[in-house]
């Protein structure tokens, strides 16, 4: 039996450039019982700052900044608000940009929990978020795959339930790697996954 959902798995790669578009939310688009939010122009151009930087090449002070602006969103909307989400997720796609798995890793599912509580598990938005976030792991070397994913495995759990596709094909993969000897399994209990 062929599992569920699986011609989407290649399809949710981690942000490649964060530019203006990758926060763009076209409201008139969005049904009107889904959350919506705008985001403010002066966010915006922080944004954009923020993808120049890093564009540039200067991806520590693009960082840096990120951080700042991070403070800034949940300090003035909260930390379970939509902008402070899309604030985070640039945080991830840097330390991701930066080679910083554990860290990119530890902001998405992040997110992707932030997302579930503030949409709902079944969200369009939840659902490709943790789509993402297992892409994402499988891209890390197997070294660190095992202990990363043991994180991943009780994120999509909590969110979407154990007989979810993403959390089937997470259990499939980890089976493999620990069935392949390399001994990196020992530390899949311990979790490893760190956001500063």
């Amino acid at each position: 039996m062929k599992p569920m959902n699986v011609e989407h798995e290649e399809l949710f790669h981690p942000w490649g450039t964060v530019t203006p578009a990758f926060w763009g939310i076209r409201e008139e688009e969005r049904p009107a019982a889904q959350s919506m939010t705008h985001i403010p122009q002066v966010l915006r151009g922080r944004l954009t700052e923020i993808a120049m930087t890093a564009a540039a090449g200067r991806l520590p002070d693009a960082a840096w900044m990120a951080h700042r602006l991070d403070t800034d969103v949940t300090d003035e909307y909260g930390p379970e608000h939509l902008n402070t989400v899309h604030v985070r997720e640039v945080r991830a796609h840097l330390a991701y940009l930066a080679g910083d798995h554990a860290t990119s890793l530890g902001w998405y599912l992040h997110t992707a929990r932030l997302r579930a509580t503030v949409q709902g598990p079944g969200h369009p938005d939840t659902e490709e978020a943790t789509r993402r976030v297992y892409s994402l792991w499988r891209s890390v070397p197997d070294a660190d795959a095992p202990a990363l994913g043991a994180e991943v495995l009780g994120v999509v759990t909590d969110i979407h339930g154990p007989e979810a596709a993403v959390a089937r094909r997470t259990r499939r993969r980890l089976q493999a790697l620990a069935g392949a000897g390399d001994g990196a399994s020992a530390g899949a209990s311990q979790g490893v996954i760190g956001i500063t």
